[in-house]
């Protein structure tokens, strides 16, 4: 059971609308490959270590074999290059109509276990999971991994991970329509930390772009990076935990806003001796203990509280999720303790968007919660949050 929740607590850390509109209607589904079916039983087996001491909760919300599937599909990659990319669907065997949840995952440091391979043990866990209990579960591998695994993953980066998951609901839409899979037409959105930001910043997007395409119901963002330019500023200017994994993280998001907006800067400008020259071999999967600011370059701090990084600091500003009007109820769920992903980023985002004129958010705050503590609230509530749909 730990290992499982380790597995899904090494996230983090992951819109603009597209200004095509061919993305809402030009086909995206390319095929729906069968991968193979789980008995009911099997799913209790292995979502008991989901959800704790919930167990005999679990026990009767599980009622459907599941049936899961392999998803290619075009998207665009953030400098507008079309490629085929992937995910998972799994759909509960003999339910009646039922409401359209997408997972998004959290982060992964290994290739192999994006969800579209259905890797025992991985988050795709949770789409068999939500099937089992009535819904038709969606879950998108993201640009970077399954069919897109050639290219580099869009970290944290609101628009690169929000453009290919509506392209991938645009996909499953398709197959569902052409295989007359029941389906009442409603859009739930879910994810924790890496994936909480992709919910929100896919949530940001179908509102604004693809509203006509779905009946966006609801939305649970658990733990994500929501406002990353206070990030960037406390991580500078004051200690952090110094795991190795929240580690990666952050350098992972460094690196990815330094290759996408074009800063064009080496490693050294970022990170000091001799950890630059470790991250130069290693990227983001690099081994560095220590507070993030101790591996940071001292020029480049001084430089960033002298102001002149602008940059920098506009890369980090595009990226923030916390100040948008949503009029779909919105789940926030965070623990109090988390020094992964700190706290602040939900009560931030949560006071914007009410500032912005959001009637429908709400923030669930787990005491004395973790990063990998509060998972198991987290899946509970998204649940008790969705499950009205059921049988809508």
């Amino acid at each position: 059971m730990r290992r499982l929740l380790i597995l899904f607590a090494l996230v983090i850390y992951g819109c603009k609308p597209s200004d095509d509109p061919k993305t809402q209607h030009e086909p995206r589904l390319i095929s729906v490959t069968y991968v193979g079916e789980y008995k009911k039983a099997d799913i209790l087996s292995q979502a008991s270590g989901l959800v704790g001491s919930a167990g005999a909760l679990v026990a009767n919300i599980l009622r459907y074999d599941v049936k899961y599937y392999k998803v290619s599909y075009k998207t665009t990659t953030t400098d507008g290059r079309e490629i085929v990319a992937s995910g998972a669907l799994a759909l509960p065997s003999g339910a009646g109509s039922a409401p359209l949840v997408s997972i998004q995952h959290g982060t992964l440091f290994n290739e192999s276990d994006a969800p579209s391979y259905f890797k025992p043990g991985s988050e795709s866990l949770l789409s068999l999971f939500m099937a089992s209990s009535g819904f038709l579960a969606g879950m998108p591998d993201y640009v970077g991994y399954g069919d897109s695994r050639n290219e580099p993953h869009p970290y944290e980066h609101a628009q690169g991970l929000a453009v290919p998951i509506a392209d991938f609901l645009l996909a499953v839409k398709e197959h569902l329509g052409a295989e007359g899979i029941k389906w009442n037409n409603e859009l739930l959105l879910a994810g924790y930390s890496a994936g909480g930001y992709a919910t929100m910043a896919a949530q940001k997007l179908i509102e604004g772009s693809y509203s006509s395409d779905f009946k966006l119901k609801a939305s649970s963002c658990g733990a994500g990076a929501y406002n990353k330019s206070l990030l960037l500023d406390k991580f500078i200017k004051e200690p952090t935990a110094g795991e190795v994994a929240h580690n990666r993280s952050y350098i992972w998001v460094m690196l990815t806003y330094n290759r996408i907006y074009k800063l064009n800067q080496p490693v050294s400008y970022f990170f000091r001796e001799p950890y630059a020259t470790q991250i130069e071999k290693d990227g983001y999967k690099v081994n560095l203990s220590g507070s993030f600011n101790s591996l940071l370059n001292p020029d480049f701090i001084a430089s960033y509280k002298s102001g002149k990084e602008t940059r920098v600091t506009d890369a980090f500003r595009d990226n923030d999720l916390i100040h948008w009007k949503t009029r779909v109820t919105t789940l926030l769920v965070h623990g109090d303790a988390d020094t992964y992903v700190p706290y602040v980023n939900s009560t931030s985002a949560l006071e914007g968007m009410q500032q912005a004129g959001s009637t429908s958010v709400s923030l669930q705050t787990v005491k004395g919660g973790t990063h990998e503590s509060s998972i198991q609230d987290f899946i509970l509530q998204t649940y008790l949050l969705f499950a009205g749909s059921l049988g809508a």
